[in-house]
C-alpha cells in the first residue's frame, strides 16, 4: 500500500554501488536518475564497490553494508543481508531486484513486497563461474518465476526464459548524450570494468602481434580481477607499445579516454548487451567487436565492425581494414550515435520501467 501523495519507495538489490563503474550497476544508476523525481529509491550497496558511506548520493538513498573478506561467499551474503534489511527493518512499495543470481530471495521478499526482476545476462555464465553453473539453473529453474515482472537487457535472454515457461519483457540499456569533442590521439583502445578472460584483450593484443602493430595501445580495466591473466596479457604485450592504465572511475575521465581513440577494439565472447560498447557509440568512437548475439541484437552491419567470435586472424584482418578507412568508420559511429540518440537515450528506456513501477504499485495499492 501506498499514499498517494507521497512517492513511492523502492528498494533496489544488486547493483552494489554507487556511483557505478559499468555494467549491471550502470543500467540500474541510469534508470534511478531519470525517475528519482517521481519515486524515492535506496540502494542497497557493499563498501567493496562504493567510497561512501549509508546516506544520500545524488539525490538516491544508498544503504552500505560492509564488505566481508569472504572470497566469492561475499556477493551471496550481500543479497542475503540486503534482503534481511527489506523485510524486516525498513518498509518499501517495491522492490527491483538485478541479477537472476539473487532469484533465491524473491521468495521470501514476496511475503511482504512485489518484485520486479532485471536480468543483465542469465544464460551467460564466464569461465570464472562455471563451476558453480548448476547454482545459475537452480535460480533459473526455481526461483524467477516468482518475480511479479521479469526484464531483460537482452531479446535472446526473452527467448532462453520461453524454454522455462517463464514471460520476459524486452527492455534494452541506453545511452546518454555525451557532450565531448572527439579528438583522435592516435591510440586503439580496449576498455572494460573488470579485466578478465571472458573480456578478450588477449585477442586483440594476439591480434595486433599479428600485424606486427607499432601504434600506441590502451588498456583500461581492474587488473586486480584476475592477476594470472593480467600476467599473460602483459607477456602479450612485450613487443606492443602498450599502456595499462587500471579501472577508470570517473566517467568524464572515461569518456575523455574514449573520446581519444581512433579505434575501439572489443573482442568479449560474452555480452547480454554491453553498457561499455553502448558507452563508446554515445561519445562516436568508431567500434570493432565480435559477432555474439549480444553485440548483433544491438548493433547492425553498417554501425560497427563485426569480426567473427575467438578468430584472431578474422580480427587482425578487421582491424587492418579499418585503420586503412578510419574516415568512412567515423561516419558510421557518428551515424551510431546519432541513431541510438533517438531510439535508445535513457530517457525513453526509463519510462519503460516507469510503466512496469506503476503497473505494479495500482495493483497492489
Amino acid at each position: 500500500m501506498y499514499i498517494i501523495n507521497k512517492k513511492p519507495k523502492i528498494a533496489v538489490i544488486g547493483l552494489k554501488g554507487l556511483p557505478a563503474f559499468g555494467g549491471a550497476a550502470a543500467v540500474g544508476e541510469n534508470i534511478i536518475n531519470q525517475l528519482k523525481d517521481k519515486y524515492e529509491f535506496t540502494v542497497y550497496s557493499i563498501s567493496s564497490h562504493t567510497k561512501h558511506k549509508t546516506g544520500i548520493y545524488n539525490g538516491i538513498n544508498q544503504k552500505v553494508l560492509r564488505h566481508l573478506p569472504l572470497g566469492r561467499v561475499n556477493s551471496l551474503l550481500y543479497y542475503i543481508r540486503s534482503a534481511f534489511h527489506v523485510l524486516f527493518f525498513k518498509r518499501y512499495d517495491l522492490v527491483h531486484l538485478h541479477h537472476s543470481d539473487a532469484a533465491f530471495i524473491i521468495p521470501f521478499l514476496r511475503f511482504r513486497y512485489p518484485v520486479i526482476l532485471t536480468t543483465h545476462g542469465a544464460f551467460n555464465i564466464t569461465s570464472k563461474w562455471k563451476r558453480y553453473n548448476f547454482y545459475f539453473k537452480l535460480q533459473i529453474k526455481y526461483f524467477v518465476k516468482y518475480a511479479n515482472i521479469i526484464t531483460c537487457v537482452s531479446k535472446s535472454e526473452v527467448e532462453d526464459f520461453k524454454k522455462y515457461g517463464i514471460q520476459a519483457n524486452y527492455i534494452p540499456n541506453g545511452i546518454s548524450k555525451i557532450e565531448i569533442t572527439n579528438i583522435d590521439k592516435g591510440y586503439i583502445l580496449f576498455a572494460a570494468g573488470r579485466l578478465i578472460e571472458s573480456k578478450g584483450c588477449h585477442f586483440l593484443l594476439q591480434a595486433l602481434n599479428i600485424l606486427n602493430y607499432k601504434g600506441k595501445i590502451i588498456i583500461a580495466g581492474d587488473y586486480n580481477q584476475s592477476t594470472d591473466y593480467y600476467e599473460y596479457l602483459k607477456k602479450l604485450s612485450n613487443n606492443l607499445d602498450c599502456d595499462f592504465v587500471g579501472l577508470i572511475t570517473d566517467k568524464n575521465d572515461l569518456y575523455k579516454l574514449i573520446a581519444g581513440a581512433k579505434l575501439f577494439v572489443y573482442p568479449s565472447m560474452i555480452e547480454a548487451m554491453s553498457m561499455m560498447l553502448l558507452e563508446v557509440a554515445s561519445v562516436g568512437t568508431p567500434i570493432i567487436c565480435a559477432d555474439i548475439d549480444g553485440n548483433m541484437n544491438l548493433f547492425k552491419a553498417n554501425d560497427v565492425i563485426f569480426f567473427r567470435n575467438g578468430d584472431i586472424k578474422d580480427l587482425s584482418v578487421k582491424i587492418e581494414r579499418a585503420l586503412y578507412s578510419l574516415d568512412a568508420i567515423k561516419l558510421m559511429a557518428s551515424n551510431l550515435r546519432n541513431r541510438l540518440l533517438k531510439e535508445q537515450e535513457w530517457s525513453s528506456i526509463a519510462i519503460k520501467y516507469d510503466i512496469f513501477y506503476k503497473k505494479i504499485l495500482d495493483k497492489y495499492r
